[in-house]
């Protein structure tokens, strides 16, 4: 959260009007006020863009006026801000406002008990408002008290989140490895390409090279994961081929900025890949991995597989929120491929405890706690 809340305006979502809607809108004759003027689920996805890696309580919280003080507070905002007469908001109050308002508004304020004094009991009914804030924006104390409580859940939140990590730590120090992950078959040439990328006296132009070269070799390991159905092709000699394509198609999300170090890789194998990416990064107050930028696909849920690019694992807290962003964004957890270089095996037993379902694919399973250095070394900086 970072000590800041968000204001966001719901009659900035309204539903597009077609031609006869937006003439009823010219004479006022348009309910704006009523529940299906909104586009709830262009709201919700804003919600939860907001939200993604940092909340996972949601309380509704709905501001709204006194009634004595709505009506004329309205008017003089629809005259000064939106170019309105004073005649049409009237007659826009008395036929949709008000009606709307004892309809949808005044229950909930029974229902939610008000005035709200204490934060501490929340309504259970999920159709009902849990705090309803009178005064709207204006009134700081309420909306102080409600970011108050938000901040306690989070940092209780914390503290229980580090108590599981510490728990699965101890728990990974003695189970085998799951099935889940992958480990890039180590024939001598892997091996060779693995000792240049880890020597501390190699230079930066052949650290690149090898890097890139086993890369490569990383991503076609994890493209095994993918399905493929039987296709029949024709060869140049005329004859038919018994094959196999993809039944689906293949994204990639880059974890930045270490996950870029994979994308020579990535394009060698699947040149035209849908990539999308994320920036996560650990706070300084709470050492938990906190979502800073976020652009995937939109059609990401629909994809086949989602190979999920970071060359390194060490705590596995970073790879957790990102596969818990593409779950929350519709993407099975079957479906995703998480691919890294090297992954320290506390890391990988965290991520696979909470996930089962994904798959790891890894070069190297080592020690845990180790520093990045991939990228620092990769973008010599």
């Amino acid at each position: 959260m970072g000590g800041h809340s968000v204001n966001e305006r719901e009659d900035s979502f309204y539903k597009a009007l077609d031609a006869e809607q937006n003439a009823k809108a010219h004479r006022n004759d348009y309910d704006f006020d009523s529940p299906d003027a909104v586009d709830f689920d262009l709201l919700v996805e804003r919600l939860r863009d907001l939200k993604a890696g940092y909340v996972d309580h949601e309380s509704t919280i709905l501001s709204e006026e006194p009634k004595a003080e709505t009506k004329p507070k309205q008017v003089v905002r629809d005259v000064r801000e939106r170019g309105r007469d004073i005649e049409g908001c009237i007659k826009q109050w008395m036929s949709f406002v008000k009606p709307n308002f004892e309809r949808y508004v005044e229950p909930q304020r029974r229902i939610a008990g008000m005035p709200t004094t204490s934060l501490r009991e929340v309504n259970t009914d999920p159709k009902a408002a849990d705090i309803i804030v009178p005064r709207g924006i204006e009134n700081r104390v309420a909306i102080d008290m409600v970011v108050s409580k938000v901040h306690h859940t989070l940092t209780e939140k914390s503290r229980r989140h580090q108590e599981e990590l510490k728990r699965l730590g101890q728990q990974a120090e003695e189970e085998p490895l799951s099935p889940n992950v992958l480990l890039l078959k180590q024939s001598n040439q892997v091996k060779g390409m693995s000792t240049v990328i880890q020597d501390a006296l190699t230079e930066e132009v052949e650290f690149i090279f090898y890097f890139d070269r086993l890369s490569t070799v990383l991503v076609e390991h994890a493209l095994e994961n993918i399905n493929y159905t039987p296709s029949t092709v024709q060869t140049p000699q005329g004859n038919s081929y018994q094959g196999l394509k993809p039944t689906g198609q293949v994204s990639a999300v880059v974890i930045l900025r270490g996950g870029s170090c994979l994308e020579t890789g990535l394009k060698r194998v699947i040149p035209e890949c849908k990539t999308g990416r994320m920036l996560i990064q650990s706070s300084y107050r709470t050492g938990e991995p906190e979502l800073h930028y976020l652009y995937l696909p939109k059609d990401i849920a629909a994809h086949d597989r989602v190979l999920l690019l970071d060359p390194q694992m060490s705590s596995g807290g970073a790879a957790l929120m990102a596969v818990r962003v593409l779950v929350d964004h519709g993407v099975a957890e079957e479906r995703v491929v998480f691919v890294t270089m090297f992954a320290g095996k506390m890391g990988v037993t965290r991520l696979l405890k909470v996930f089962p379902g994904i798959k790891v694919v890894v070069v190297e399973v080592g020690e845990d706690g180790v520093e990045r250095w991939v990228e620092r070394k990769y973008f010599r900086c």
